[in-house]
């Protein structure tokens, strides 16, 4: 049997930590070829992205991928990262997290299926706006 990796379990932990502590869970992430990020918002081949409630919409923390959607500039993204290319995990407030040591595979996990049938949404036309949510 293969050895399952603690990266995934120790990502959903200080995710845990980081929300029931009030902090905002942030994910510090490698960007390759498998990773799917708004391109415009990688500097120097990483990317920050807040990973809080409020931020992301269908979180999902799974072993192998990690995947949400989320607003950047306004536009509605659908954000897929192979946990092998997270960085780090930290809290945005005190910058207290883990950070992980590179990994560098030959081929990604499979990604997940989508979890409803059918095409992705259309994205939102017109001018962009902002909700508060509490």
């Amino acid at each position: 049997m293969a050895e399952l990796s603690t990266k995934p379990y120790l990502i959903r932990a200080l995710y845990e930590w980081c929300t029931d502590s009030g902090y905002t869970p942030q994910l510090l992430v490698s960007v390759d070829a498998h990773t799917r990020v708004p391109m415009g918002f990688v500097k120097d081949g990483q990317i920050v992205l807040n990973i809080s409630a409020g931020a992301t919409r269908n979180l999902m923390l799974d072993n192998d991928w990690i995947q949400f959607s989320a607003r950047f500039g306004g536009v509605s993204h659908e954000i897929s990262i192979p946990v092998e290319r997270v960085a780090a995990i930290f809290a945005r407030e005190n910058g207290q997290g883990l950070h992980f040591e590179p990994v560098d595979a030959t081929e990604p996990p499979e990604p997940a299926p989508p979890s409803a049938p059918g095409e992705a949404p259309a994205p939102p036309k017109g001018r962009p706006t902002l909700k508060v949510v509490k």
